[in-house]
């Protein structure tokens, strides 16, 4: 078993506060100090034929930052066909191989503990263990609110840009793969239902629902820039320097200089 050293603001104010012989009240009214994680976190990334480099940079630079461990999979159509798992029909409005699969997370996770989702645009810049701190209040999920409301009609290749409800929610989702409401994503409902009762949640009551600051899933092109600092998750979801059209976007230089130093590590 390894045990994560997990820190939050009371714990650390209170020992401040009474020092060394106040160590173990703060503790234990933290209750999250010390926690043990008997498995890696599992992370499930979105992985489409088009754009295979940006999956390799979200993967590196999730395990160059993290502070405990991860098992970090693709979420790749062909194996989940092969499986059994994903037998929809192509969506001519689906922007990517996993606009559909990503809802398999749970059940790819055993229906047990919590998995995080998250789309292969993503550049990390901070721990991924800030996260999944999270998961000490058990909603059902959890993911960043946006109302976004894109004005370009295309994005990425080419796709078609599409505005809806709740649009983005899903491109980031801490599931609690216990919680009823999340175990009703059987592969029989994720293959039957349509995008909107997908998409916008609408398998989970919205009090289920829990909240994450901006920073988890920042949507570059929409969301504003920090005045200190970065997001901790940048989220190319226009497209990003992998695609010959985007390559002048904010954090753009980062996401170059994050691949340039996972093909140099791969060199060695």
């Amino acid at each position: 078993m390894i045990l994560v050293l997990l820190f939050d603001l009371k714990f650390l104010t209170e020992f401040a506060a009474g020092g060394v012989g106040n160590f173990k009240s703060a503790a234990l009214a933290s209750r999250s100090w010390l926690r043990p994680m008997a498995e890696p976190f599992r992370i499930y990334v979105g992985w489409d034929r088009r754009e295979p480099e940006a999956y390799d940079v979200a993967e590196f630079s999730l395990k160059r930052r993290t502070s405990i461990p991860l098992a970090v999979m693709p979420i790749k159509l062909d194996e989940l066909r092969a499986r059994g798992l994903y037998h929809r029909d192509q969506d001519p409005l689906a922007s990517t191989e996993f606009t559909y699969s990503r809802f398999l997370t749970p059940a790819l996770a055993g229906y047990r503990g919590w998995a995080l989702f998250c789309d292969c645009d993503f550049l990390w810049l901070d721990d991924i263990a800030g996260l999944v701190e999270y998961t000490r209040v058990p909603k059902a999920v959890y993911c960043v609110q946006h109302d976004y409301r894109p004005t370009e009609t295309t994005k990425m290749d080419g796709a078609a840009q599409t505005v809806y409800p709740r649009k983005n929610w899903s491109s980031l989702i801490l599931f609690n793969c216990d919680h009823p409401a999340v175990k009703s994503l059987t592969p029989e409902v994720v293959n039957r239902e349509s995008g909107a009762y997908l998409h916008r949640m609408q398998w989970v009551k919205d009090e289920d629902i829990g909240a994450l600051p901006v920073e988890w899933n920042w949507l570059e092109g929409w969301n504003q820039k920090p005045a200190q600092g970065t997001p901790k998750a940048v989220h190319f979801t226009r497209g990003g320097p992998w695609f010959e059209r985007w390559q002048n976007v904010d954090y753009g230089e980062l996401w170059c200089a994050e691949r340039d130093e996972m093909l140099r590590q791969r060199r060695m």
